[in-house]
């Protein structure tokens, strides 16, 4: 296989700087604003998903400094607080906090399991937590879509939450992830803590060397 284009490897870039950045979570919407700035056609370099979710990690990787390892380590524990709220939901992590982005506009993604999306609703409410209501389409290789609710809520330290609510037997099968296509990776409670304890261990090393 050829090697990316410097052109799709600018544009791979640069879309996952505007969805760092900027919080865009689309990456059609990310791919067609990072044309834009870079003034290119880029209708026959377009860069897949993977690839850009690749750009990100490593462009986090390169600018990772004190503050923004805080902010994850900060981001990981708000994330294990709402978990262990929400433990009887068998809650997973998903999204680019699992994949170990930080973004700009914090936010966490969850998937929680029950038999209605109602009785999460109400169970927020009698703890004092407003929840507003959307939806999230999943579309499998085969093309079949699947509709999932989600509430958003804020979670501790400000940082918003966001948790989809699938049935009870939707943890034998995640949805597919719109960066591959395959079936999405999620991350159970202790596998957040493990996620934690390798931040902290990270970061000490890291003001080791400095």
């Amino acid at each position: 296989m050829p090697a990316p284009s410097r052109v799709r490897q600018e544009l791979a870039q640069e879309a996952a700087r505007i969805m760092l950045d900027d919080g865009i979570r689309d990456f059609g919407l990310a791919k067609r604003k990072a044309a834009e700035h870079l003034g290119v056609d880029a209708r026959h370099e377009m860069p897949g998903n993977l690839e850009i979710q690749d750009a990100a990690i490593e462009r986090s990787r390169l600018f990772a400094n004190a503050d923004s390892r805080a902010a994850y380590r900060s981001r990981l524990q708000a994330a294990l607080v709402v978990m262990e709220r929400l433990a009887h939901l068998e809650p997973r992590l998903v999204g680019p906090l699992l994949q170990g982005l930080v973004e700009s506009q914090p936010l966490i993604n969850l998937h929680g399991f029950a038999e209605t999306v109602e009785e999460v609703i109400l169970e927020l409410g009698e703890h004092g937590i407003h929840c507003e209501t959307g939806e999230h389409r999943y579309r499998s290789r085969q093309g079949r879509e699947q509709r999932m609710p989600f509430l958003a809520f804020r979670g501790p330290d400000d940082t918003d939450v966001e948790l989809t609510v699938f049935p009870l037997d939707g943890m034998r099968q995640a949805p597919p992830s719109p960066v591959d296509g395959r079936p999405m990776p999620r991350a159970a409670r202790h596998e957040v803590e493990r996620m934690l304890e390798n931040a902290a261990q990270s970061t000490e090393l890291s003001a080791a060397a400095d």
